[in-house]
């Protein structure tokens, strides 16, 4: 295709591989708001609902841990319920980022700038 011009037959593939690796995180990017992940706290009583990206999307209180004197039992199980889901949001995230990068001969543990 390019013969006979060095090294920029290989700088045509590296920019191709520049675009797609472009549009799948962009896709993937997209992905992150479709996946949610749920995290618990005080065996199910208190569970959060967040996207992979880590946004909360639902807070889900069972009634029974509403009792005034228990006040900050049930704050301290809502940031942890929070705290879960974050944790489960993050681990996904880079599941995902793991799958999508792949083959492309990255450093193992680097970490993309998002």
């Amino acid at each position: 295709m390019l013969k006979g011009l060095g090294g920029l037959g290989d700088m045509a593939k590296m920019m191709k591989a520049a675009q797609d690796m472009q549009s799948k995180m962009a896709e993937l990017q997209e992905q992150m708001d479709q996946i949610t992940v749920t995290g618990e706290a005080g065996a199910g009583l208190v569970k959060a609902t967040a996207t992979a990206k880590g946004e909360l999307k639902a807070l889900d209180i069972d009634p029974s841990i509403f009792v005034a004197t228990e006040k900050e039992m049930v704050e301290d199980l809502i940031l942890a319920a929070i705290k879960d889901a974050q944790a489960k949001a993050s681990d996904r995230a880079a599941s995902e980022m793991q799958k999508m990068t792949a083959g492309l001969g990255l450093p193992e543990g680097f970490k993309m700038p998002f």
